[in-house]
């Protein structure tokens, strides 16, 4: 990879905050709030649009800059699933990174409770925790999971402090559920990048338990956000069938070899397909649980 400018700065940042990524946080922030306030209203708009574009922009722009030496050895890295910045984009993508979220923090903390506030500056924190200097959450085997997974738990949660939603065992264990597969896809993206970040001297989930085990631990935790979702409230338990696939991808590779781990990225790609199937499914799930008269989680 050049360390000339070669992209406009726009593709650079387009690349950088993962587009693929995108719905997975905006829906869950949307989807909490819309279901327990039942408003369509300035709070839910910008919301959406701060978790949307500008929240994966710091999350994934931070990460691009500080981990340019470990992207440069890997393979998969250079375009949907992570850009490879050049040295000179690194200032400007920092400072889009960290200026673009400020307007809708602020509106959003204008709109907000003290509560929703806590909630999103640990949101906040966790993005920027996981590949700053000094925190390197990312760094940290199985906080690098639980960390990650935060990311994408953390706006539904938000949405719902926002809201105003009370809660209940039901609400809690769905979000347990959640909070279990956001672990479980983490780790199993980490196995793809066991070779890159081995030479690069950085740890994680996968480079200490090895490929085999985290792709294991992985199905594990995926069963676990499945017998989770068996506990709430009707049709929920039907979400219970939506981790089938994710296990389904990854058990091929339950025996794969650390040097072999590249391998998964064959895995991962259909992750991120089912993604979007599942997602959709989910989202007739809700639209189902609405229509049998729930009012909020």
């Amino acid at each position: 990879m050049s360390t000339t400018t070669a992209r406009p700065l726009p593709i650079d940042l387009l690349l950088t905050s993962r587009p693929l990524s995108w719905i997975n946080t905006a829906f869950g922030f949307a989807a909490a709030y819309l279901l327990t306030s039942g408003r369509v209203d300035a709070a839910l708009v910008i919301g959406t649009l701060f978790f949307l574009v500008p929240y994966n922009l710091t999350m994934y722009g931070i990460n691009d800059v500080f981990d340019y030496a470990s992207d440069l050895a890997n393979p998969r890295k250079g375009g949907a699933e992570g850009a490879v910045l050049s040295p000179a984009r690194h200032r400007a993508v920092m400072a889009w990174s960290l200026l673009l979220p400020v307007p809708f923090v602020v509106a959003l903390v204008v709109l907000g409770s003290p509560l929703s506030w806590l909630v999103l500056a640990f949101s906040l924190f966790a993005v920027i925790a996981y590949s700053v200097p000094g925190l390197r959450c990312k760094e940290v085997p199985f906080l690098d999971s639980a960390t990650s997974s935060v990311h994408f738990v953390s706006p539904a949660v938000y949405g719902l402090v926002l809201a105003g939603a009370t809660p209940t065992p039901a609400l809690v264990v769905l979000l347990l559920a959640f909070f279990a597969w956001g672990v479980a896809s983490h780790a199993f993206g980490a196995v793809q990048d066991v070779v890159p970040d081995r030479e690069a001297g950085i740890a994680s989930i996968a480079t200490v338990l090895g490929a085999r085990r985290t792709v294991r631990f992985a199905a594990a935790m995926w069963a676990i956000a499945g017998v989770l979702m068996l506990f709430t409230a009707w049709p929920g338990p039907l979400g219970a069938l939506l981790v089938l696939p994710y296990i389904g991808t990854v058990w091929p590779f339950r025996a794969v070899s650390d040097e072999d781990s590249g391998s998964t990225n064959r895995g991962w790609r259909r992750f991120l397909l089912w993604n979007y199937v599942c997602g959709f499914l989910a989202t007739m799930l809700l639209i189902w649980w609405a229509f049998l008269g729930g009012t909020a989680f």
